[in-house]
């Protein structure tokens, strides 16, 4: 269980810095903030948005509690198996972030425990597809919505009857950084939650437990997974920042708080019903409705194509990473 816990702690500091410095990236990128500042108002606002959030509703906990079945296997054997899938998604996270590519560690996180529970069952009967469902609603909701959001936000700040563009970049400053704050809550609402999710699986492993049995959050998962989010955070990821809020689009101050805006709402309306979403989706998708306002050439696709091929291989590839790990601890044990 220690174990277990301690390798869970890991994913969430490196989503930490790999996938929450998306959250400031607009903000960077447009001038508004410097990058320490903006790293340590992350860490503060991760760190709230987790522990608050999942308070209120831990509908995206939940969902990852219940996606995968390790079967009628000893405590032991199973948590071994989870631990594996955890360490799968760190290898494929750092890579990630060596490369300065975003990536979504919720998405490795699904993949990962699908891969564990089919290398230990043989088969797909421990999936609980009805769950698993919930992730590729994720998917559409947070490239559709975000995308929506980002060019839908952008025109109305754009048109404010006082706010004149030649004024906007002065203006909009005080106002991004109100949006990165926003941003970094709501990512912490939906990845910290994700990871309090397999925290408490291994709980009800090692208690013998069916997934199906009734849950509820306890507070100490709720600020474990709250503070080594938030100090995973400080420790910054200028790589993803340049990516996100740099390379793909080029961005004023009144459009990098649309983004952050944007994504935040999207991000918001997941975690109402309880829809596991990714925050790198959101916020890329959100920074390209904004960018679409501007002009389509704005964008750099290139980018945006490397980043899409990213998020497509993070299923096989860190499914198989998953089944193979713990295929090969069968085998040995």
């Amino acid at each position: 269980m220690q174990l277990a816990v301690f390798l869970v702690c890991a994913v969430i500091f490196v989503n930490g810095f790999t996938d929450a410095p998306n959250a400031i990236a607009a903000a960077v990128a447009c001038g508004a903030l410097k990058i320490k500042k903006a790293v340590a108002l992350a860490a503060v606002f991760n760190l709230l948005g987790a522990l608050i959030m999942t308070s209120i509703n831990s509908g995206v906990a939940l969902t990852v509690f219940s996606i995968a079945d390790f079967g009628a296997f000893d405590s032991s054997v199973k948590l071994s198996a989870l631990a594996y899938s955890f360490l799968s998604i760190v290898i494929w996270a750092v890579l990630a972030w060596y490369f300065g590519i975003p990536t979504s560690e919720g998405h490795a996180l699904a993949a990962s425990l699908t891969g564990a529970s089919a290398a230990l069952c043989g088969n797909f009967n421990g999936i609980n597809f009805s769950e698993w469902i919930k992730i590729i609603y994720g998917m559409v909701i947070s490239l559709i919505l975000g995308y929506f959001f980002g060019y839908i936000c952008s025109v109305i700040v754009k048109n404010m009857s006082f706010l004149k563009i030649s004024e906007s970049n002065l203006k909009m400053k005080n106002a991004q950084i109100i949006g990165a704050s926003a941003m970094a809550f709501m990512h912490g609402a939906q990845d910290g939650q994700k990871f309090m999710g397999v925290i408490l699986l291994s709980m009800f492993l090692v208690n013998g437990q069916s997934v199906g049995e009734a849950v509820q959050m306890p507070v100490w998962i709720m600020i474990l997974c709250s503070v080594v989010m938030g100090v995973g955070t400080s420790v910054g990821g200028k790589k993803i920042i340049k990516s996100v809020g740099m390379d793909m689009v080029k961005l004023e101050k009144y459009q990098g708080f649309s983004a952050d805006i944007a994504a935040s709402l999207c991000l918001l309306f997941s975690s109402t019903f309880g829809i596991p979403v990714s925050t790198t989706h959101a916020k890329t998708t959100a920074i390209m409705g904004v960018g679409a306002v501007r002009r389509l050439s704005a964008i750099n696709f290139s980018v945006v194509k490397d980043m899409g091929l990213t998020w497509i291989l993070t299923f096989p590839g860190c499914g198989l990473i998953g089944f193979l790990m713990t295929k090969l601890f069968m085998m040995i044990f």
